[in-house]
């Protein structure tokens, strides 16, 4: 089933840092709406892997961290698959993106996300059939 919207990780980690300003109201804005519409959000299994390391090393709680990873997985989850992999190892030798990156391209075109919510990637540029949004730069409808 095609979402909207994939989120890569440090759009989570922005809704829940308590020092991140005005990235923090923006993530947690684009969280609580997807949290509202479930069925238009989707994220990876690699998502939710560096959201849980990457909260839990900034000094939160394993259990913390996990309950928002129960959360997050009311939208739709791309699993790690060997499949996925070898869509990730392509988008890297197109786009000249590291493997992680390519990977959360991959998987975001296999949840069929038209937008790619993520300040990793060239802003407005398209992978593909998905568009990455830096939701940090500007309204993402503007």
């Amino acid at each position: 089933m095609a979402v909207e919207i994939f989120f890569d990780t440090n759009i989570l980690l922005y809704a829940y840092d308590t020092d991140a300003g005005e990235k923090r109201a923006r993530a947690s804005a684009l969280v609580a709406e997807a949290l509202r519409t479930p069925s238009c959000y989707a994220l990876s299994v690699q998502v939710l892997q560096e959201f849980f390391v990457n909260f839990v090393r900034s000094g939160q709680r394993d259990e913390t961290a996990a309950t928002l990873v129960d959360d997050f997985s009311h939208w739709q989850i791309v699993a790690n698959t060997h499949e996925l992999f070898l869509a990730g190892l392509q988008a890297r030798a197109r786009w000249q993106l590291s493997l992680w990156d390519a990977m959360i391209v991959a998987a975001a075109e296999q949840a069929g996300a038209a937008i790619l919510y993520t300040e990793d990637l060239n802003h407005r540029q398209h992978y593909g059939k998905v568009q990455a949004i830096n939701p940090f730069l500007e309204s993402p409808n503007a």
